[in-house]
């Protein structure tokens, strides 16, 4: 490996041409060298845009070519899995935007294709790299708060999407919760024991129609005692809002409150904020951290996080949500480990 690592990306529409520009010019370390998508026109305007000369609109050419030595993967949720594993049967590193796939079984078999080969596989968990996020998670582990007794994690979209996305999407809890799932047990260190899902279609009736819910709470029981909840909505009525609330026994914390203010700490002593300036468009710097973590333990031999098995995590809750919801009964997420399939428990 020379002083750059040099990377493939595979998917050049909206997240993978913010990838691009991040790779080609905002990570230290990075040299994108080649871009595929199934629309070669879309893969030869991100090339030529950053100025690269190979595009292509066969992944399996990008993974096999020995000038790329790790592979960025934002093509469709449905091609995550047989790309992971086609990565590592050519024995390259492998960042992989959420989810690698929507079942367990596809999910646990493209885990061991990464364990046969031994690669490195980061997955796109981007809130774990928002300053005001990294910040909460040193606190908390730090003790700032004292001992952990509840968290409030929220998150809504602008508007609906397209009826075409949520017919494949894999519904709320695997498309939209997964983010909120992972983030809470970052950010407390725990694992959740048990959870209760309630939701609807308040939004609008598409998604009943499509066995969906568009609205949703999920109450939490950690490991260690804590309670929470997750709320989720298809339909904010006022922008994009992500935001989380941990409380302890010597203070709290409010994540993303405000545009420029993405963390307060309330204690005794009063009310602290963490300013981060020009913070426009909401995880944009995030996006470009997880890229750099991942260029940096391709390049040092060093582990990544988070890695496939916080994606199986994350999907796991998903299925446990899900069961919670259709059965109104609370679930274990333990209930969905190595083995299970279809939705039933293993």
């Amino acid at each position: 490996m020379g002083d750059r690592v040099r990377v493939g990306l595979i998917g050049a529409g909206r997240i993978g041409g913010r990838h691009a520009r991040a790779l080609a010019s905002q990570v230290p370390g990075a040299e994108l060298v080649a871009v595929a998508d199934a629309n070669f026109a879309a893969a030869r305007a991100a090339a030529d845009e950053h100025r690269i000369g190979r595009a292509t609109s066969d992944p399996a050419a990008l993974i096999a070519d020995p000038t790329v030595e790790a592979v960025v993967i934002a093509s469709s949720t449905a091609s995550h899995a047989p790309l992971i594993a086609a990565a590592a049967a050519a024995g390259k590193d492998v960042f992989c935007e959420k989810p690698i796939a929507l079942d367990l079984v596809a999910t646990d078999a493209a885990l061991d294709a990464v364990a046969a080969a031994g690669i490195r596989l980061q997955i796109g968990f981007q809130r774990r790299f928002d300053a005001g996020y990294r910040r909460a998670r040193e606190m908390v582990v730090a003790g700032a708060l004292g001992r952990i007794e509840w968290i409030r994690d929220t998150m809504r979209d602008p508007a609906p999407p397209p009826r075409d996305y949520v017919a494949t999407s894999g519904g709320l809890y695997r498309d939209m919760t997964a983010h909120n799932f992972d983030c809470v047990r970052w950010l407390l260190g725990e694992e959740v024991e048990e959870l209760f899902a309630m939701g609807a279609a308040l939004v609008d009736p598409m998604f009943g129609e499509l066995g969906d819910v568009d609205t949703s709470v999920v109450s939490l029981r950690f490991a260690g005692g804590a309670i929470g909840a997750i709320d989720n909505g298809r339909r904010s009525g006022f922008g994009y809002d992500v935001r989380t609330e941990i409380f302890g026994s010597e203070g709290a914390l409010l994540v993303g409150y405000a545009r420029g203010t993405p963390l307060l700490h309330f204690s005794r002593d009063g009310v602290r904020s963490d300013h981060v300036e020009g913070f426009l468009d909401r995880f944009a710097d995030a996006y470009v951290e997880e890229l750099r973590a991942f260029v940096v333990g391709v390049a040092t031999g060093s582990p990544t996080t988070p890695d496939g098995a916080d994606a199986r995590a994350a999907l796991a809750l998903a299925y446990a949500a899900e069961t919670s919801l259709r059965e109104r009964r609370p679930v274990s997420p333990a209930c969905f480990g190595r083995g299970a399939a279809a939705g039933h428990p293993a």
